[in-house]
């Protein structure tokens, strides 16, 4: 009998699906031919995946790179997408990163950001000229959403190859105000971005990787197959510091990247994302660095940090080798209780999965939590960690895409459009890649980048959002069929900051705890729905949720109902949200 690996199953389907085509070329008759929109058959997972972009009117994107035949090296590094509920309505609108054109390029490049407002029946408007998003002259990379001046809307950092800008969102029309609020910064190349209240005064702070020292000017010639150009990694180019900003409380911030500690640093920052690893109540932050060491920002609690990422054993793989750290999550993936950190990574180097220890130590579990092996050579970029089967466990997604077109010729297994992988958890932090398994458009090969989540149709299970380089962007609905119970929670800070940043809700049903973390960032150039889900399975309801807020107040509420969606205001009783209405939590 012939065993096949889950990277084996894969490749026979891609093969499988061309000859498909190929025969329906050739004017043969065979059954209907499955395509992404198509349901796939029903599994034993009580889920399934369908591609339903076009249907939900998002088929006018597509990212543009701007090249014209010289292959720079920002081409390869794609966009990315994120959430957001720009106009206070209770249902998520899509914000997609256009990308933009180099000055030589004949593409023509219309909007840098592409809005598009959830009209709560399944579709999107495109809103860009109302909500003010035109005219925006500049290359996009990423963005990430939080409620800065905490006047009650959601604004947004964009950053960019040159300088970064900051939206406000004023009823629903943005305005753009980076230099004006001080964190557009020089004309460099940033990466991922995130609010977090970082001193726990109440207003959100701002960090943003950067990446490498770039103009069209000193880009490098590499090839890989030694008679084309192609792009070059970065250990070619200098590394430059991410940039940290504090909130000073009145529409303005302060860069404070030296005074809190965080230079000298190596750059090449790609991924970042906000937790609290050692439970004493500071917003730490982990920054995912391409060929240079993974950086752990340990909060001291006095506005600055010190990073501990080599003393912890997170700056490096088992061998001590730097690795390509992309998209990065962190959350409790088993029954220890602790917090784990999950990397995205080149091909050839495996998704890297950490495990916290206690006294600032990681352990390295990737090969025994069985993703390394099967995450081995595909290249991931955007990464995120959800419980997509709502059985009460962190599952995770992770969006690949190589870099290098040519990479099929000069390395065998390693392809440029890749499909996903969806490692569902058993319970107790060891996963196995069901994709193939589930099928529908997690077979389809894509050259992924940005990728986030969110329950865009409100009927409690988690949907995907993955941002193509130079192509579209792919909405995957959660067809969810297994009766697993949920509860959806968004927060509102009254003496924290009003989106509720940094509390962490713990759920008790039975013997079986959950935790989940308010935030926003995380995966790659990306921003998810920043309101917490649980998956309950069968219990109809929660025996016990605490919120811990970052001021240190805490809220306890028994015998939570299942499937309602709930507005938890600091210090109040829940609010049941209007699921077909407005939603309270603007109000």
């Amino acid at each position: 009998m012939l065993f096949l690996s889950s990277q084996g199953i894969r490749l026979v389907a891609v093969i499988v699906a061309t000859i498909v085509l190929l025969t329906a070329c050739n004017g043969a008759t065979s059954e209907p031919e499955q395509t992404e929109a198509t349901p796939p058959a029903s599994n034993q997972f009580g889920f399934s995946f369908v591609n339903v972009t076009e249907e939900a009117g998002l088929g006018g994107f597509k990212h543009i790179i701007g090249d014209y035949g010289d292959v720079l090296f920002p081409e390869s590094m794609g966009s990315g997408c994120g959430f957001i509920d720009y106009n206070g309505d209770g249902w998520l609108d899509i914000l997609l990163v256009g990308g933009g054109v180099f000055p030589r390029s004949p593409q023509k490049f219309e909007y840098a950001l592409w809005l598009y407002r959830n009209n709560g029946d399944g579709t999107f408007t495109f809103v860009s000229p109302e909500a003010g998003l035109v005219g925006i002259d500049t290359y996009g990379l990423g963005v990430t959403v939080g409620d800065y001046d905490n006047d009650g809307d959601e604004d947004f950092y964009f950053t960019t190859l040159y300088e970064n800008m900051l939206f406000r969102n004023d009823g629903g029309v943005f305005v753009e105000v980076g230099k004006e609020a001080g964190v557009a910064g020089p004309s460099e190349w940033s990466a991922s971005g995130i609010f977090f209240d970082a001193d726990r005064d109440g207003d959100l702070d701002l960090f943003h990787g950067n990446y490498v020292k770039w103009t069209i000017e000193t880009d490098k010639y590499c090839s890989l197959n030694n008679r084309e150009k192609g792009y070059c990694t970065p250990e070619t180019y200098e590394g430059i510091s991410g940039r940290f900003y504090v909130n000073n409380g009145d529409g303005t911030f302060t860069e404070r990247t030296k005074e809190a500690g965080m230079i000298p640093s190596p750059g090449k920052n790609l991924g970042v994302a906000e937790f609290d690893y050692n439970r004493d109540g500071w917003p730490d932050l982990i920054v995912t660095n391409d060929t240079q060491p993974n950086l752990l920002w340990r909060n001291n609690g006095d506005g600055t940090f010190t990073e501990i990422g080599a003393l912890s054993g997170i700056a490096y793989d088992e061998h001590g080798k730097t690795r390509a750290g992309m998209g990065v999550d962190t959350g409790v993936i088993d029954k220890s209780g602790e917090e784990s950190i999950v990397i995205a990574n080149f091909s050839r180097e495996m998704i890297a999965v950490y495990r916290y220890l206690g006294n600032d130590l990681f352990q390295d579990i990737s090969a025994r939590s069985r993703v390394g092996r099967i995450s081995l050579m595909t290249l991931t970029f955007g990464l995120f960690l959800i419980d997509i089967d709502l059985d009460g466990d962190l599952d995770m997604y992770a969006a690949n895409g190589h870099v290098q077109p040519q990479v099929e010729e000069t390395q065998e297994g390693v392809y440029y459009a890749e499909p996903p992988h969806l490692f569902l958890n058993d319970g107790n932090g060891m996963f196995e890649d069901h994709a193939p398994d589930i099928g529908g458009p997690l077979l389809v090969p894509v050259v992924a980048r940005g990728a986030c989540f969110g329950d865009y149709d409100r009927d409690g299970d988690i949907d995907i959002l993955v941002a193509e380089n130079d192509g579209p962007v792919h909405l995957l609905r959660n067809d969810l069929v297994n009766g697993n119970n949920f509860l959806k929670i968004k927060t509102r800070g009254k003496q924290v900051n009003r989106d509720g940043y940094g509390t962490r809700i713990v759920a008790r049903v039975g013997d079986h705890v959950m935790e989940r973390r308010v935030r926003g960032g995380s995966s790659y150039l990306a921003h998810s729905e920043t309101a917490v889900i649980f998956g309950l399975g069968q219990a109809e309801k929660v025996d016990t949720l605490t919120l811990y807020w970052l001021n240190g107040h805490v809220d306890t509420f028994t015998n939570v109902q299942a499937n309602q969606e709930l507005l938890i205001i600091e210090g109040e009783e829940p609010i049941v949200m209007p699921r077909n209405g407005n939603n309270l939590a603007a109000n």
